[in-house]
């Protein structure tokens, strides 16, 4: 039993840690069909109000352990109990690298999914949904619990299905536009998403901290002419930084200059750049954007002719996802691409907002210490920290700080090639793929064999191979962010990695009749005569069945389907296993894993998740930062001060310094970015909060309707509330007879109602009238209606009421858009930003519903029913 007795917030689980061991080694004696059916006797329980839930908690925990022994051979450690226990007290878990938190997540879904309600994991990127849902599956077939998977590639068909599973793993921006597309659906079977009920969020500072900068938004295409970008592309390289334009990188953010903005006019040959109807300012910004803040191998790459983003925090591509406000097209226009249709806005929502919906939220991840404030004021989860199973004794060297960029990376080619002489393995992270591809040219030179995983796509398809090998002796593995990479670097390789690679070498080999390869005698060496018969044997009958190479490789893994194959398979693994040992125990002679950082971070967090990929379960491990007072940190940061340190000391370009102070000044720096960047989060999620409870009343409003099957109430509750807010109006001035005639209009009831009798009626005698004029006029309408085509009028009301708030809302997330855009001029009449954003906000908001029930009303009095007699 690990002592918790150093860590006070958890100490607390000691004795049901204790319970659950205890419990576990009963439900392990079970057979399988006992195990499976703990979940219908643990739905029960829960259902049965008088038993204890703790007790209940205990149970599941202890038979999730039983199927994860049962399934794949591993016993969950005490750790790891803890871990999930602190997910499901709605908390999150800082579990580090190789801790098995992939394995953790399973023991509070299970508990949650026996509430029937559905449980949702959510991860960073299709790879890991998919990787951590089959190994769920293995597990969860032991239990009776189903498993569904969402990723970009899920069918919209299948997608309903798959969130009504058991437990769900999808990613962030699938669940995300998922929510936002069933709140946009015309018919109640299109809606895919449950209520939103538990919900566990892997990399959970990667989703709610590093992406609660970037709304997700639905968009529609706008027709806007090309001519725009290229014509603003054209006039932003006449302008010269510093004289016509300032560049803001911390705000990331273009201000022109009183002489850019003359320049501007005169190019464009208008008078005044700041007129409202001058559509100019906005694309010259975008374009002087693309061309001194956003990088073609750093912040996109260029592939068939399209712009793809790549992910600041993991390095990845995001295929699909585009920046708004017409900055993505400026860059197709810098790269000479073509332009895609600038977007307009049809539904939006934050992240924080959306994870907000869920009844119960928690999180896990081995870097977010350094952000708990930030996740207790918004999300309400505390922050705590799970000890290692094993001590971590990685080394955490001094950063090495050189006064230019070349002789940095110099130096950490010339570390490269010391490790690769010792064959230490070495792990080299980069901020961008130019860094990285430049590494990797440096190394070609010095004849150094090495490993490369950044955002191109030909890079990105080996990413599992790459990071699994990296722990293996004389890698080198040069990779851009390590952030929800999701393999973890095993010292001396991975023996079931190894074991499969040379039974699928065999196969390949077998069919091609390769038999001479280097693989295929390595196998022929560990099995004997008749093993070697046996698998050959399986092999060309897989054959000429027609089976593929991934349906014989499982074949051979499953003890079910031919034991004599899994004894030949436990065989090559027991051997690769010996020779992994071995060399793990010549690495760690060598110190272990090295890793090198080439630049910090904006965030503390995306270093010490790179840090963390050394000294995992106990191993040795070094960690070491090479910097250079070139790097964006130091640069736009405060590298002033420390350069004339360097200056003043006398220090040459290719002498390198290590130094309390500079390691102070770093940290401070990153503590000032990061306190800058939770300011723009927080600010973000006060605005968003404001659209947010509109968005929540128009959704609820839209989800009734959905739902209803009799929606007359709604319209005649929307005719009502109209002529009651025209008669407020016509009250303040009983002279304007205009105001009587338009409600007369509206309401389609002229003919019925003589206006100068109106005129002289009280106002209250007067509501009462039209409120049943009004029921009239609609009752002969629907009579009308139900004669021609039984049912017409309750699907017209139901397509204009979904029709007409969807128009209005979109129309109202521009408008309220522009407000926010526009809004901090106000400071400068000693307004806060803010209050004045929420006073208009509620007025647009208003007015918005005003429209949308006057609409809806006026639309479906006119309503007709044309008869096509030629189809009779």
């Amino acid at each position: 039993m690990l002592n918790f007795l150093s860590y006070q917030p958890i100490n607390q689980y000691q004795s049901t840690i204790r319970k659950i061991n205890q419990s576990y080694y009963v439900i392990k004696k079970y057979s399988n069909e006992q195990l499976k059916q703990q979940t219908e006797k643990l739905k029960l329980d829960i259902k049965d109000h008088n038993t204890n839930l703790d007790e209940t908690l205990i149970e599941a925990f202890a038979t999730v352990k039983a199927a994860i022994f049962r399934a794949i051979n591993i016993t969950l450690f005490d750790v790891q109990l803890l871990g999930g226990l602190i997910l499901h007290k709605n908390n999150i878990a800082e579990m580090k690298t190789g801790e098995g938190k992939t394995l953790v997540a399973l023991l509070p879904a299970y508990f949650n999914a026996l509430y029937m309600k559905g449980v949702h994991i959510i991860t960073v990127n299709n790879y890991l949904a998919e990787r951590d849902a089959k190994l769920a599956t293995t597990i969860f077939n032991y239990l009776g619990i189903t498993v569904g998977t969402i990723t970009e590639k899920t069918h919209y068909q299948n997608r309903k299905q798959e969130y009504w599973k058991n437990i769900t793993y999808i990613t962030n921006s699938e669940l995300g536009f998922d929510y936002l597309r069933d709140n946009m659906a015309i018919n109640q079977s299109d809606i895919m998403q449950r209520n939103l009920y538990y919900a566990i969020v892997d990399e959970v500072d990667s989703i709610l901290i590093d992406e609660a900068r970037t709304p997700l938004i639905i968009s529609g295409e706008t027709t806007i002419s090309n001519n725009l970008y290229e014509k603003s592309k054209e006039t932003s390289y006449k302008l010269i930084n510093t004289i016509h334009y300032q560049v803001d990188e911390k705000a990331r953010n273009i201000t022109l200059t009183e002489e850019g903005v003359s320049i501007c006019e005169k190019i464009l040959n208008i008078e005044n750049l700041y007129n409202l109807n001058s559509p100019w300012l906005k694309y010259i910004i975008n374009s002087l954007k693309a061309k001194e803040l956003f990088f073609k191998n750093k912040d996109y790459i260029v592939k068939d002719n399209k712009i793809i983003i790549v992910d600041e925090f993991t390095g990845r591509v995001m295929e699909g996802r585009r920046w708004s406000d017409g900055l993505h097209q400026s860059i197709e226009a810098k790269e000479n691409v073509q332009i895609e249709k600038e977007n307009k806005t049809l539904a939006s929502i934050t992240y924080q907002n959306l994870f907000l919906l869920y009844t119960k939220l928690c999180g896990m991840t081995g870097t977010a210490k350094t952000e708990e404030n930030e996740f207790l004021n918004i999300y309400k989860m505390n922050v705590i920290e799970i000890p290692t199973n094993e001590k971590c004794i990685r080394k955490d060297l001094a950063d090495l700080v050189y006064q230019s960029e070349y002789t940095k990376w110099q130096a950490i080619a010339s570390e490269c090639l010391d490790m690769h002489k010792i064959g230490r393995p070495t792990l080299i992270g980069t901020t961008s793929i130019e860094k990285s591809e430049l590494l990797a040219n440096m190394l070609d030179e010095l004849s150094i064999s090495y490993n490369l995983l950044n955002a191109k796509p030909e890079n990105n398809n080996k990413e599992a191979k790459i990071i699994s090998e990296a722990g293996k002796k004389y890698k080198i593995t040069i990779s851009t962010n390590m952030a929800g990479r999701g393999t973890d670097i095993i010292l001396g390789g991975s023996e079931k990695k190894m074991t499969e690679e040379a039974i699928q070498h065999y196969i390949i080999n077998s069919i091609n009749n390769n038999v001479k390869n280097k693989k295929n005698t390595e196998v022929k060496q560990i099995l004997n005569i008749t093993e070697i018969q046996v698998l050959d044997q399986f092999i060309n009958q897989s054959i000429k069945n027609h089976q593929n190479l991934s349906e014989i490789t499982k074949n051979i893994y499953d003890a079910e389907y031919n034991d004599n194959l899994y004894q030949i398979y436990q065989k090559l693994k027991n051997t690769y296993k010996k020779i992994c040992d071995q060399e793990k125990k010549d690495i760690i002679k060598l110190g272990g894993l090295y890793v090198i950082g080439t630049e910090r971070h904006e965030s503390r967090r995306i270093d010490n998740q790179l840090r963390g990929r050394a000294g995992r379960q106990g191993d040795k491990g070094t960690s070491r930062f090479f910097l250079s007072l070139q790097d964006n940190l130091f640069r736009i940061f405060g590298g002033n001060n420390i350069k004339k340190l360097m200056t003043n000391l006398q220090i040459d370009d290719n002498t390198a310094i290590e130094s309390v102070i500079l390691s102070k000044s770093l940290s401070n720096a990153q503590k000032k970015v990061e306190a800058y960047f939770y300011d723009i989060r927080k600010q973000l999620f006060e605005y968003d909060e404001v659209i947010n409870n509109q968005r929540k009343a128009i959704y609820k409003e839209r989800k009734s309707i959905l739902n209803s099957s009799f929606t007359k109430d709604c319209i005649l509750e929307y005719g009502e509330y109209t002529i009651k807010e025209m008669l407020k109006s016509y009250d303040k001035n009983r002279k304007n007879t205009l105001i009587l005639e338009q409600i007369l209009q509206l309401l389609n009831i002229g003919q019925y109602v003589n206006i100068a009798f109106l005129k002289d009626t009280k106002i209250k005698d007067l509501e009462q009238i039209l409120y049943q004029q009004f029921r009239i006029s609609y009752d002969l309408k629907e009579t009308y209606l139900e004669q021609l085509r039984p049912g017409l009028i309750r699907q017209l009301e139901k397509y204009y009421l979904l029709q007409q708030i969807d128009k209005a809302w979109q129309e109202h997330i521009e408008k309220m858009n522009l407000l926010k855009e526009y809004i901090g001029w106000r400071s400068y009449g000693q307004q806060e930003p803010l209050i004045e954003y929420k006073n208009e906000g509620f007025h647009l908001f208003i007015n918005m519903t005003t429209y949308i029930r006057q609409t809806v009303i006026y639309l479906i009095m006119r309503s007709r029913l044309i008869i096509d007699i030629t189809n009779q």
